[in-house]
């Protein structure tokens, strides 16, 4: 079994509880006008125009060779309750190998999570739950309009995995990019509020403030900035949209 990385990140404190291992896999279904790791968005090993030329993006690797990479820190991940973290692009892009790293790294009793935007079949979400101790998944825009024009495809799909996925027993995180003037109007915390009502249970949402230095990743990888003026959200930002997420109906 063969999958696609095209980064591993160790000692990452966002992607979940504890110290951990992230390990990104190739390829997304969406187009988000703010993304951070946009040179994982094509599927497979691509070369992409660099600003110095040509760069590889991407490796294949075994099961066996990423989880290998993983284990190296069990040390940490025990000390801290951390683990292991699958993100990308879009871990779901990759079912059959992300359900492999997720059996193995189960077998050696590392916690494993799992970084999406639930955009995939249903049936492939669930059966991945089955094998996760968490699930760390994004909400953006509930605007359908809105959501198209900044993601490049509908809501439908991701709002119906949600609910499918707060129905079962799996840990879930739901986490908002704040971007400032895409995700954090009125409109977008009030329907967020509203949605984090009407689950089948009280998820917990963390907000996930908009950051430029990833911008700088565009040039390097030979593409166009997307945001070029949009600036970074502050804390007193932050702390609005939380109150406004909470006020809503």
């Amino acid at each position: 079994m063969t999958g696609t990385v095209f980064d591993i990140k160790r000692f990452a404190i966002h992607d979940g509880p504890g110290i951990r291992t992230t390990v990104f896999l190739k390829g997304c279904p969406l187009r988000c006008s703010w993304c951070h790791n946009p040179e994982g968005q094509r599927t497979g090993v691509t070369e992409l125009a660099g600003r110095g030329g040509p760069v590889r993006v991407g490796r294949m690797a075994t099961v066996e060779e990423v989880v290998g990479e993983v284990a190296r820190d069990t040390v940490v991940f025990d000390e801290s309750e951390g683990g292991v973290t699958f993100s990308g692009g879009e871990p779901l892009a990759q079912p059959e190998f992300l359900a492999a790293l997720l059996d193995r790294c189960g077998e050696l009793d590392i916690h494993r999570a799992v970084d999406t935007c639930g955009h995939a079949p249903t049936e492939v979400l669930l059966d991945v739950a089955r094998r996760a101790d968490l699930f760390l998944y994004d909400i953006k825009l509930l605007d359908e309009a809105e959501h198209r024009a900044h993601t490049g495809a509908g809501l439908e799909r991701i709002r119906d995995n949600l609910f499918a996925l707060a129905a079962t027993g799996v840990p879930v995180r739901l986490r908002l990019p704040l971007v400032p003037g895409i995700t954090d109007t009125e409109a977008n915390l009030s329907a967020i509020g509203s949605l984090l009502r009407s689950l089948p249970r009280r998820l917990p949402l963390q907000l996930l403030p908009y950051h430029r230095a990833a911008m700088d990743k565009y040039p390097r990888f030979g593409m166009e900035p997307p945001l070029p003026h949009t600036p970074e959200p502050t804390a007193g930002d932050l702390a609005a949209a939380r109150r406004r997420i909470l006020a809503a109906d």
